[in-house]
């Protein structure tokens, strides 16, 4: 047992640096396309990546269902359009912030769901008080500038974890009912056909841009999106709650790390105290002693391509 959750923390532990650092993919891959046609095609490439789990899952998976099956389509394609909005704003958003400000600001799901879910009845601890004051006073250092501004990028983001937070009580409601494979992948295809055609309304691309955009849409699309949702669901299996809490919370730490190695991108001391405080912020709504609301979106989580 202790060897499996060893095992489950190193592969929670390598999801998370791979969706950290896929911000990075998100941000250059924008340097060829616009950003609807850059998410399109790399949640049609993350679908492609989980076909051979469906193939390998056949009439044998323990919650086999058609795909036409009516509650499997309804809760994929919900999930698929919160997913879409919440991708093409952090997508969008990431043309006027840097990546650090992105993968801090998108942790903050992990508060904004328990808020969301006291508007359906739930009721939250004080951990969830505590980590949306210190995300708050974090993000002010964070995001303000000396002209007492937000940029705009960063008020995108913040919207955009709403939406996160959104995905996340769609997942955790329909993934008990359904198989959470088909589910992803309907959502990814969902993701996919909706972003593609608002990129035929809003954007003009070219095969040479996306040629030049490949590397990116490869990483962001295979290994972001398909490579780690394989892992996240294979880790979670054995993980403990507590430790895919933290693990999978360094994301936004390895995006700040990712941004400063590759895209040189810096913080002033007020930044790094604001990282500090929204990173402590995000682990107290997690790790407090908390209702039944919060158990079920750390334990059911998925990744929603917030990379």
């Amino acid at each position: 047992m202790r060897n499996q959750a060893l095992r489950a923390d190193f592969l929670m532990l390598i999801t998370a640096m791979i969706w950290g650092s896929g911000f990075v993919a998100q941000r250059v891959g924008m340097d060829h396309l616009g950003p609807f046609t850059f998410t399109g095609l790399r949640f049609a490439l993350g679908a492609i990546v989980l076909l051979p789990l469906l193939l390998r899952q056949g009439r044998g998976a323990a919650r086999y269902e058609p795909f036409l099956q009516r509650g499997l389509l309804l809760g994929g394609l919900c999930m698929g359009l919160a997913l879409t909005i919440g991708i093409n704003l952090q997508q969008v958003g990431l043309m006027f912030t840097s990546v650090t400000n992105s993968g801090f600001i998108t942790g903050l799901y992990v508060i904004v769901v328990p808020l969301l879910g006291l508007a359906i009845g739930q009721k939250t601890g004080m951990g969830t008080w505590l980590g949306a004051t210190l995300a708050v006073f974090g993000m002010a250092l964070l995001s303000i500038d000396e002209n007492f501004e937000v940029a705009s990028g960063d008020w995108i983001q913040l919207a955009g974890a709403f939406v996160w937070g959104v995905h996340v009580l769609l997942v955790g409601f329909f993934v008990r009912r359904h198989d959470a494979i088909r589910l992803a992948f309907i959502q990814f295809v969902t993701c996919a056909l909706v972003s593609l055609g608002l990129a035929v309304i809003f954007e003009q691309s070219s095969f040479n841009s996306i040629f030049l955009a490949a590397p990116a849409l490869i990483y962001g699309g295979m290994f972001a999106v398909g490579v780690g949702y394989t892992l996240q669901v294979v880790a979670q299996k054995h993980a403990i709650a507590s430790h895919a809490a933290i693990i999978l919370s360094l994301e936004a730490v390895f995006a700040a790390i990712a941004g400063a190695w590759l895209l040189d991108e810096s913080l002033d001391l007020k930044g790094y105290v604001g990282c500090t405080l929204m990173f402590i912020g995000m682990l107290a709504a997690q790790l407090w002693p908390r209702k039944q609301l919060l158990v079920v979106a750390a334990d059911e989580i998925q990744p929603t391509a917030r990379h």
